[in-house]
């Protein structure tokens, strides 16, 4: 189970803050979260992933192309800043 919230949002910037685990279907729901909040290249999308629990390898890769396209990712735990820099 995964839930986004969103924390803030501007004209310039939106903030989600994802809870829960990034698996399976919500790879996808995560994904298709972050094209419709960014729709236009100005904004800043940042993920919070303070509440982040678990995350598969297609959720970490998922979070390494968000990253490489120039999404902030936000407080993530230890386990998952290793996962994102390891190869």
């Amino acid at each position: 189970m995964m839930r986004i919230t969103v924390v803030e949002s501007s004209a310039e910037k939106v903030r989600l803050r994802v809870e829960g685990r990034v698996t399976g279907p919500w790879v996808d729901e995560l994904r298709r979260t972050c094209e419709v909040q960014a729709l236009e290249d100005r904004i800043q999308l940042t993920l919070d992933l303070a509440d982040l629990s678990f995350a598969d390898a297609e959720g970490i890769e998922l979070l390494r192309e968000l990253r490489a396209d120039g999404v902030v990712l936000s407080r993530p735990a230890s386990w998952v800043a290793q996962q994102l820099t390891s190869l």
